[in-house]
């Protein structure tokens, strides 16, 4: 007799799930849910397979604090997992706390929500973090990166999958998945989903791309130009993937010590690589020795280096160190100061 509470869409999660082995049996599987459409799915449709695939779950919940329903918000999902005698945690960040540290802007409160969840799922004994990013997610990331003037490294983000810093590997099963899709997945199984009242918000970029830009893209354009984006958004991952590997594989051979990274490269063995090989390993190579990530202008002035002459050099780099040429090699090295002259000193 079919279980009458199977739908399509479990159909179509399961499907997926075993095609991609992406969340093996018997894992610990830690559900990031907001309450929003996206992930409510998500955590139903992974609560209802639990017992084919005997995971582990824990739901985690994080409450920036932000908006004015936000306690109204996480209340909402923590009824709702046990109501599904789902255990959960709840993460709150204490607006209280002056620390330098507490999140002012949206990447930080970012940054500080996954920490949260990589933790949480850790000491769950988690060794897998699910969240509810979609296609629509995958597109809006491509194009908002495209503006930016990202490479296709930015442009190929939000993977189906990739480790985190503590070992815990960060699962986007719905990447598939259209903001559509999702809505009617939640109209099928009889979800409420909570409505944030900042996804209105047209102060924050991403809204102004989907209810702006991505109406526009479907009415004279393409009516599934998130789908489209989205397959492209994969396609240019499978080809950073593989572009860091070959560049990966370059350095080895342009090192010339064995520290990690390396101070010296090989300029000659460089300069006869294609520009896209170029630009990658320098990326890399930079990027390892640099505090912060670099963009297309700073990788731009190491370029010309590779051929240029002996002790040209570029401008420092974020926290003071620059590339110079030494003869047939390029150089990671940190600027003289000189000392102050007797007299000029308190």
């Amino acid at each position: 007799m079919a279980d009458p509470h199977w739908t399509q869409w479990h159909s179509r999660f399961h499907g997926a799930l075993r095609a991609k082995q992406w969340l093996p049996r018997r894992s610990g599987v830690a559900i990031a849910c907001s309450g929003g459409q996206d992930s409510l799915l998500l955590a139903q449709l992974i609560t209802d397979l639990q017992p084919k695939w005997d995971w582990h779950l824990h739901l985690i919940h994080c409450d920036h604090q932000w908006r004015q329903d936000s306690q109204a918000n996480a209340k909402f999902v923590m009824d709702w997992a046990d109501a599904r005698q789902l255990p959960a945690t709840l993460c709150t960040l204490d607006r209280n706390d002056n620390s330098p540290k507490l999140p002012k802007t949206e990447a930080s409160a970012r940054q500080w929500r996954y920490e949260q969840l990589q933790t949480i799922a850790q000491q769950q004994n988690c060794d897998y973090l699910v969240t509810g990013h979609t296609a629509t997610d995958r597109a809006e990331t491509l194009l908002f990166n495209l503006l930016r003037g990202s490479g296709s490294k930015g442009l190929g983000s939000l993977t189906p999958q990739r480790t985190l810093p503590n070992g815990v590997c960060l699962t986007r099963p719905l990447l598939d998945w259209t903001r559509a899709e999702t809505g009617a997945g939640c109209h099928a199984l009889q979800l409420t989903p909570w409505e944030d009242s900042t996804n209105t918000d047209l102060h924050y970029s991403r809204n102004r791309l989907r209810h702006q830009i991505f109406p526009l893209l479907n009415q004279h354009f393409n009516p599934r130009s998130e789908t489209v984006l989205a397959r492209t958004a994969d396609i240019l991952q499978a080809e950073s993937d593989y572009l860091d590997r070959q560049a990966t594989d370059l350095l080895t051979q342009a090192a010339l010590d064995d520290r990690h990274p390396p101070l010296q490269l090989n300029r000659t063995l460089l300069a006869q690589q294609p520009l896209a090989l170029q630009r990658r390993s320098l990326y890399l190579w930079l990027n390892q020795h640099c505090d912060r990530a670099l963009n297309f202008v700073a990788i731009e002035q190491v370029i010309p280096l590779l051929t240029g002459p002996n002790r040209s050099q570029t401008s420092p780099f974020p926290g003071g160190g620059l590339v110079r040429v030494q003869h047939n090699t390029l150089r990671w090295v940190f600027p003289q100061v000189a000392p102050p002259k007797p007299g000029n000193h308190p």
